[in-house]
C-alpha cells in the first residue's frame, strides 16, 4: 500500500511466460496464478487508493479459436485453456472497483530482442526459416514501439474495458514468415510440419498453430494511430 500511494496510474504486466516452458500440469498452474494471484492483490490494493486509472495487462487468447473470422472487444471469450486464463485474469482486475480500469488484450508483440520475433530472427537469418504448418492461420501482431504507444495514450484517453493491442492489419502466418524473409534478404523454403510443432512445443503448440484474427476497434475509434500498422515496414524497421 506503501507504495501505491499518491500514484496516478498503475500498469500491472506481470505473468509467467506462456512459450517459456511445455505446458506441463504445474506450469499451466504458474502462468494461471502468476496472474491471478498478482492481479488480484494490485486490483485490491488500487481499489482502496483509488489512482486515476488502472491499466492490467490480457492478451488475445481471451478470444480462443476464431478461425477466419474477425474479432473485436465485443466478441466471447474462446473454450481453449489461454481463454479460461484470461477469463479470470481479466476478473480479478474488476476488483479495482470504481477505478477506470483498461485490460490490455495484447496480441504477439514484435521486438528483436526476445519473444516470438527474437527467436525466429537467427533461424531465418540463416534462411533457414518457413512458414509453419500450412501457413493459412492468422497471427495478431504488434511492434513494442506501437504496444508503448497505446499504453501511453490510454492513460490520457477516459477507455474503460477491454482494448486489443494489435495491429489493424493482421496477416496470416505465410505472410509474416515471407515478411521477414524478404526483410533479410533471405529465402523462406522450409515449412515446419504441424507434428514436429506439437512434439517440441507440446501444448503451446495450439496457439502457434490457431488462427486469431483480432482487431482493434477500441484504439482505432478513440483515434490512436499506429506508427507501423503494416507487417513490411515494420520488420524491416526492426531487423535493420
Amino acid at each position: 500500500m506503501e507504495a501505491l500511494a499518491g500514484v496516478d496510474a498503475v500498469i500491472h504486466l506481470a505473468g509467467a511466460g506462456v512459450s517459456d516452458k511445455r505446458w506441463t500440469k504445474k506450469y499451466k498452474a504458474e502462468i494461471l496464478n502468476s496472474r491471478l494471484l498478482g492481479t488480484t492483490t494490485i486490483a485490491k490494493a488500487v481499489a482502496i487508493v483509488k489512482p486515476q486509472v488502472f491499466i492490467s495487462a490480457s492478451a488475445i487468447g481471451w478470444y480462443g479459436e476464431s478461425g477466419n473470422r474477425a474479432v473485436v472487444e465485443t466478441d466471447r471469450v474462446g473454450d481453449d485453456f489461454l481463454a479460461a486464463v484470461c477469463r479470470e485474469w481479466e476478473s480479478a482486475a474488476d476488483l479495482a472497483g470504481d477505478v477506470r480500469t483498461v485490460k490490455l488484450r495484447t496480441g504477439l508483440v514484435l521486438d528483436p530482442t526476445g519473444g516470438a520475433l527474437g527467436k525466429m530472427l537467427p533461424i531465418f537469418r540463416f534462411g533457414l526459416g518457413g512458414k509453419l504448418s500450412n501457413g493459412k492461420q492468422w497471427w495478431s501482431w504488434i511492434t513494442l514501439h506501437d504496444q508503448i504507444r497505446a499504453i501511453a495514450f490510454l492513460l490520457e484517453n477516459k477507455i474503460s474495458g477491454p482494448v486489443n493491442l494489435t495491429s489493424p492489419n493482421p496477416v496470416t502466418n505465410s505472410e509474416f514468415t515471407a515478411g521477414l524473409a524478404r526483410a533479410l534478404h533471405r529465402p523462406a523454403l522450409f515449412p515446419v510440419p504441424a507434428l514436429a510443432l506439437k512434439i517440441v512445443l507440446g501444448g503451446f503448440s495450439a496457439e502457434v498453430l490457431g488462427s486469431k484474427k483480432v482487431m482493434p476497434q477500441a484504439l482505432t475509434e478513440a483515434g490512436f494511430t499506429f506508427d507501423y500498422p503494416h507487417i513490411s515496414s515494420a520488420l524491416e524497421k526492426l531487423v535493420d
